[in-house]
């Protein structure tokens, strides 16, 4: 290592899996998987190695056969068409034809086994993407604004920035044993594509006039997550020009890498740490590291559109424009994405871009083609006028794949949007979050509706549950949902959301979000109706 180790003095003060990583760093695990466990198969795996195969961007998918799932990075969920054939490829070749799309903008793949790993590596290389450390204690993929170099609502193109801090953290030993993961967002969109407010670093747009002249940069946030224990990010007294943004997160990292806490996993990531020193002692270390920057200046971010993009629009370019797909839930084959890249070929400008609500879209589609795409028989069901809520439903993986997870989430969620588009006429977008485990990646507490699993005892035994929580929402005046009372069983998750869905269109003012009447009326409001419907 180029750096000391500072919290390896008092080996007692360490938790078991930090032991594991100061024996072997994570990323050796890669050539591991190379050299041996691809030619010796999966019952030769250790314990300790199956726990570092997350730097390979590999878990042990569920249940524990031999198969595993595999994350891709991908900056700014900006992919070429030759890598979203390379990607589809690996999905027809050795997952089953099956492909998610994450609410980090990666793709992810089930159903592989460690005989396939090296060329899946190798293929993935050939094309630019990896998947190493798309998983485990290190920085994951970088996500930013999927419209970068294309959106009329940027202050700039931050592709180049993006990738420059991908790289610098890629495989890099320096940063490759946090105390758990570490997730960061660069986005200049006005409209909070980066969701700022949950990353562990963020990057959001910004001005300064500095000596007379107004200067396009950033503001920066640390120290959000989600999981059972959820921290909005809090902003730092700084000005980043674009040509510091390297500099600023390698100051951050360095602080969570040395002063992080590492004696408890659930306790671990950068957000507690950011939570008991507060943003002013923060940033008096990182200055300490990196030196004296500008106070902060105009904050650029107006709301947030919780990254969705249905429909066509019209980029900055005159004469191109944008397509945005729903993709339910992020599930796709590889088939179709092969589709999408020969459309993207023939029409587009080469590229698919993926979204932290887990859609697609297509760019660079000039005006007199978009009638082509649209009459593309792949985008019957990757649709670019989705129903209201299946449009708007976001789902973590569950329990089909994930050992973390307790209940299925995937395809109840699509009944669910399904049960409700058949039973609601609305003209307002209701987001709808389920996770499986408290874990959260299916992001249920920014969600206006977030249900979280549980295996509930009930009079007929135990059965799946949902917990609901209302009133999510990120940039200005961000707030995480609040819980109600009371577990709603799996099979009436629909007919329940459908009453408190009601029970919002039959009360709200005009134009009123569901934020707005959430905030409006209150949790015990909601507490009441759905008390009376549990009831009923």
């Amino acid at each position: 290592m180029a750096y000391e180790p500072v919290w390896t003095a008092d080996p007692s003060k360490l938790n078991k899996m930090e032991l594991v990583k100061l024996e072997k760093d994570g990323l050796d695990v890669i050539r591991t998987i190379i050299e041996q466990y691809a030619h010796e198969g999966y019952d030769s795996i250790t314990e300790d190695d199956m726990n570092r195969f997350k730097w390979a961007g590999v878990y042990e998918q569920k249940p524990k056969d031999g198969h595993f799932m595999m994350r891709v990075r991908i900056n700014s969920g900006v992919m070429t068409s030759d890598q979203a054939r390379t990607i589809a490829g690996i999905a027809k070749d050795y997952g089953r034809n099956l492909m998610d799309v994450t609410t980090r903008q990666a793709i992810q793949f089930h159903w592989l086994r460690v005989e396939n790993l090296p060329d899946i590596f190798n293929r993935l290389e050939k094309v630019g993407l990896y998947s190493y450390e798309a998983c485990g204690d290190c920085p994951r993929t970088v996500v930013g604004n999927p419209l970068a170099g294309i959106d009329p609502d940027e202050l700039m193109d931050t592709t180049a920035l993006v990738n420059q801090v991908n790289d610098y953290f890629l495989m890099n030993r320096d940063f490759s044993n946090l105390p758990r993961k570490y997730k960061m967002s660069i986005s200049s969109n006005i409209y909070n594509y980066g969701h700022a407010e949950i990353q562990c670093l963020a990057f959001t747009p910004a001005t300064k006039t500095i000596d007379g002249e107004e200067v396009l940069g950033f503001h920066v946030w640390v120290g959000g997550g989600l999981s059972a224990k959820p921290h909005l990010a809090k902003q730092l007294d700084l000005f980043v020009s674009p040509e510091e943004v390297l500099k600023v997160a390698i100051g951050v990292t360095t602080i969570y890498r040395d002063y992080g806490y590492r004696e408890k996993r659930h306790h671990a990531r950068l957000k507690f740490l950011v939570a008991d020193w507060g943003p002013e002692k923060f940033k008096g270390k990182l200055i300490e590291l990196i030196g004296e920057m500008p106070a902060r200046g105009e904050d650029k971010t107006v709301g947030w559109k919780a990254a969705y993009f249905d429909g066509v629009h019209p980029q900055k370019q005159e004469g191109l424009n944008y397509i945005g797909l729903s993709v339910p839930v992020g599930r796709l084959s590889g088939d179709e994405f092969s589709e999408l890249a020969r459309i993207a070929d023939a029409y587009g400008d080469g590229h698919i871009r993926t979204t932290v609500s887990q859609n697609i879209i297509l760019s660079g589609i000039q005006d007199e083609n978009v009638d082509k795409v649209l009459a593309e028989g792949v985008l019957e069901r990757l649709t670019p006028n989705p129903n209201h809520f299946v449009s708007r439903t976001v789902s973590c993986t569950g329990n089909e794949f994930c050992n973390l997870a307790v209940v299925e989430t995937k395809e109840r969620a699509i009944r669910v949007a399904e049960y409700l588009d058949s039973k609601i006429e609305l003209d307002e977008d209701i987001r709808i979050h389920f996770i499986g485990c408290p874990n959260a990646c299916g992001q249920k507490h920014i969600a206006d509706i977030g249900l979280q699993g549980a295996l509930v005892k009930m009079p007929d035994g135990m059965v799946d549950a949902f917990d609901i929580a209302v009133g999510g929402i990120l940039g200005p005046g961000a707030q995480f949902n609040q819980a109600l009372k009371g577990p709603v069983r799996g099979d009436q998750v629909g007919p329940v959301l459908e009453q408190l869905i009601l029970y919002y269109k039959d009360n709200r003012g005009p134009e009123e979000t569901f934020h707005q009447f959430a905030g409006r009326v209150g949790i015990p409001a909601f507490q009441e109706k759905l008390t009376a419907i549990l009831a009923s």
